[in-house]
């Protein structure tokens, strides 16, 4: 899975400058970079060089290629000119794998994700990109609709007649995208029953069959922002009292350009209440498994993959660990997650799920012998995340989505079978009711 960090994203190139010129236009972390369209790199005057580096780079992050970033930068080459070049010539010019050469050539393996309507990128100053208007909400890219990809202006190499009729396609507004939605979206389940992902491509908000459902709180709102699925009676519905006074500790801040990317000195703040996170400002709390576990890092990626849809909508994203084992917090931190890190030393958090006792899985029973936990650990290998076995794993997780100040618990969703993911629908109907 490519990593979050924002100076591997940018790299040793024409990039490494600007960091923090990006970073003080609101460009400061990896997905809503990934978000930049043309109209924002004009607004911050990036050179023709810098742009067709930020498209390559968002090219091959969504392709768990940024191992030849900084190599295929350095040759010159454009997009156009690199979707065009022989697989030989992308092995002996860039030590690719065939494997790699394969995925690079994949045109239909990308992020997909876009800003639903009315919540404009937070980064964009007056720069506001097409968006086709959709009833309900959607973080993926419809079929109509260009992505972040930006398309450079041909230059004068020379090219035979079929070479030049696939670069200028390729270099035409939006017909790259539209090529590539029309091969993913939408996302169709195989014979497993889940929905299988493009290797980076974070997981559809749609749930799996049979996947656990939320707990929504009741309110008379629901019934106009589509609710109807999972318990809207409130009924299972932790209360704020059970929660606020639990006790946190920060082990990493939420990572921008600049940041101390490997915590090597991981220092931890004082202890404070966990309604601070939520007194001014809504926030989802994502209780975390393990973090070396793939299922838990491949829910992390997709969530944190859409950071910048969370704060148009106003909601800060959060994870808490139920332990601390340092090696374990910086190989999570910011590759897989790159938001804020807690810990639950007293696993508070995690009793409040399973109602006031923690909710622990058997090995054998529950993973080994559990067709939805194996289907959910399929869904996520799919997606070509590491992962290991260090640390407690048995303890389930879960996620909370807090209103600011005294709301109380907005949506709680607990991970009844090992791997189950909170469905991203109801999360994202969840935040934009708030």
């Amino acid at each position: 899975m490519a990593s979050y960090a924002v100076h591997e994203f940018l790299g040793q190139g024409v990039l490494k400058e600007i960091t923090q010129k990006l970073a003080d236009d609101g460009w400061d972390d990896v997905p809503t970079l990934k978000m930049m369209q043309a109209e924002d790199m004009e607004a911050i005057d990036l050179t023709d060089p810098q742009r067709d580096a930020l498209e390559l780079r968002i090219y091959l992050h969504d392709r768990l290629l940024m191992e030849y970033a900084d190599k295929i930068e350095a040759s010159g080459k454009n997009l156009p000119d690199l979707l065009i070049t022989s697989p030989v010539e992308l092995m002996s010019q860039f030590g690719m794998r065939k494997a790699d050469v394969s995925r690079f050539t994949d045109r239909s393996l990308a992020c997909g994700i876009k800003m639903p309507p009315n919540h404009p990128l937070k980064a964009r100053t007056g720069v506001v990109a097409p968006f086709h208007s959709h009833n309900v909400v959607s973080t993926e890219a419809p079929e109509d609709s260009t992505t972040a990809v930006v398309h450079p202006k041909l230059d004068g190499c020379d090219l035979d007649a079929d070479q030049l009729k696939e670069k200028e396609k390729l270099a035409s507004p939006g017909s790259l995208n539209n090529e590539m939605y029309a091969q993913i979206l939408p996302l169709t389940a195989n014979s497993d029953g889940f929905q299988p992902p493009t290797l980076l491509r974070p997981l559809g908000g749609s749930k799996q069959s049979g996947e656990s459902k939320g707990i929504f709180k009741a309110q008379p709102s629901m019934a106009t922002c589509g609710f109807g699925t999972g318990n809207d009676s409130g009924k299972g519905m932790t209360k704020l009292s059970v929660l606020e006074n639990i006790v946190l500790r920060k082990l990493a801040p939420v990572h921008k350009a600049g940041a101390d990317a490997d915590l090597q000195r991981m220092k931890m703040t004082p202890p404070f209440k966990a309604s601070e996170l939520w007194a001014d400002k809504p926030t989802l709390i994502f209780c975390l498994r393990r973090p070396g576990c793939i299922m838990c890092r491949g829910e992390a990626h997709q969530l944190y993959a859409r950071k910048p849809i969370f704060d148009a909508m106003g909601v800060q994203l959060v994870v808490v660990l139920n332990e601390l084992i340092e090696s374990e917090v910086r190989a999570f931190w910011p590759h897989y997650w790159a938001g804020t890190v807690l810990l639950d030393e007293s696993r508070e958090f995690f009793k409040a799920l399973g109602g006031g006792k923690l909710r622990k899985g058997n090995l054998i029973t529950g993973f080994l012998f559990n067709p939805r936990t194996i289907q959910n650990w399929k869904r996520a290998k799919t997606t070509g995340i590491q992962y290991n076995t260090i640390g407690e794993g048995l303890i389930k997780g879960g996620l909370y989505i807090l209103g600011s100040g005294k709301t109380g618990v907005l949506y709680q969703f607990i991970e009844k079978e090992f791997g189950d993911w909170a469905p991203l629908d109801e999360v994202f109907k969840v935040c934009q009711s708030i």
